[in-house]
């Protein structure tokens, strides 16, 4: 968040990367870059602006009827107000004119998770005189979605706690499938709902479990209108995913099969754990040597095993999603050269999923996932200890 705190090391990168300034803006969350880094709270419905510069103090502007959200704005920062459209954009203009301006904006929407700036506002800010609007990606990774030294001990928790419930609901599954009374989906997601509460640990929603072709879809969800039950032969896929309260998620899937799996389901797996792992060696070597690379580099290192092996058609979906402070799918940098070209760098301070799959409609599906975040001279992966053969239960 933007704070007299920050503003030094925002202001330094902006140095860095010949840009004059940071124009933040923001409709009803329309921007939630804009809003997680402005911090205001109560009623705004009206547009806003920030004013990051390269050199000097932030400026923000806001309409005159809202002046409530802005009461922990520093009073040494300038805080203007506009009633009219005319006001604002002669406001805008006495920021922007003649200076090159970062704003959540991806050319060519290349990744839209970015590309949150309308591009009417795009149009008046050009208008207003700016030499040019450039994209905020490297500063929204570093000063946005990066993690702090407390969120990685939560995540570090949170990823310990739910590997081993996976675990444990593959046991309880092994042995309700040779029972009168096999579990369900829905039930085993509700017991690891309750595991998750006993454990402090929240989400959003799900977990997901899958059992053979329902996998074959990557967004499936159980439900108890629908129950199927887990038995003896088939293969399960476990995605859960919590954190602890104003922590960093946790995201992992886990596979297994109750009883022995068939050299087809074998095949299958072996191709997902040597894309994910072939993604985790170029992440851990690259973070090691200090030298950059992007998540669409990732996410081709990924893709290529599996094309190899003759299943490219069936990985259907990015390699890994950013993880930050305020979302599971964060606004950082993705391992994503397939829905989105993927421009910007791993740097330390991100944190984000690693999760190829195969999806074979009618027949089955198989996602191995870790997490990962980088930090000064390596990469972490999380759990400490992740699926390396198929679980047999």
């Amino acid at each position: 968040m933007l704070s007299p705190d920050t503003l030094p090391a925002i202001q330094r990168a902006l140095a860095d990367a010949d840009i004059d300034g940071w124009l933040l803006y923001d409709f009803q969350g329309t921007n939630p870059v804009a809003g997680g880094m402005i911090g205001l709270t109560g009623m705004v419905t009206r547009r806003i602006f920030v004013w990051i510069p390269a050199e000097g103090v932030p400026s923000a502007l806001g309409h005159a009827i809202e002046p409530g959200p802005w009461r922990k704005w520093p009073k040494h920062w300038p805080h203007s107000t506009y009633s009219s459209w005319r006001q604002l954009e002669d406001s805008v203009r006495a920021v922007v004119r003649e200076r090159r301006v970062a704003m959540e904006y991806s050319p060519g929407d290349a990744v839209p998770y970015l590309d949150r700036v309308p591009a009417g506002v795009l149009e008046m800010v050009r208008a207003a005189g700016a030499k040019e609007v450039v994209s905020s990606g490297e500063l929204v990774s570093r000063f946005y979605a990066a993690w702090t030294d407390e969120e990685i001990a939560s995540h570090l928790r949170a990823a310990e706690v739910i590997r081993q419930v996976a675990l444990d609901a593959f046991t309880l599954a092994g042995q309700r499938a040779r029972s009168e009374r096999p579990i369900t989906e829905h039930e085993l997601m509700e017991w690891m709902q309750g595991r998750f509460a006993k454990a402090g640990l929240l989400s959003d929603h799900g977990p997901n479990v899958s059992v053979g072709d329902s996998a074959a879809n990557p967004h499936y969800e159980p439900s108890a209108e629908h129950p199927r039950a887990i038995r003896e032969g088939d293969v399960v896929l476990i995605d859960l995913w919590a954190t602890e309260p104003d922590g960093i998620y946790a995201d992992q899937t886990w596979m297994a099969t109750v009883g022995a799996p068939s050299e087809r389901v074998q095949e299958i797996w072996r191709a997902v754990r040597d894309a994910r792992d072939a993604a985790i060696a170029l992440v851990t070597e690259k973070a090691a040597a200090n030298e950059p690379v992007r998540g669409a580099d990732v996410d081709d290192a990924a893709r290529a095993v599996i094309e190899s092996r003759g299943f490219g058609q069936y990985f259907t979906h990015r390699t890994g999603h950013s993880i930050d402070a305020r979302s599971l799918h964060g606004a950082g940098p993705h391992l994503d050269n397939l829905e989105s070209r993927e421009e910007r760098l791993l740097i330390p301070g991100v944190g984000f999923s690693i999760e190829p799959g195969i999806y074979i409609p009618g027949e089955i599906g198989v996602r191995s996932e870790v997490n990962a975040f980088i930090q000064p001279g390596r990469a972490v992966i999380t759990p400490s200890e992740y699926q390396r053969e198929l679980i047999v239960v």
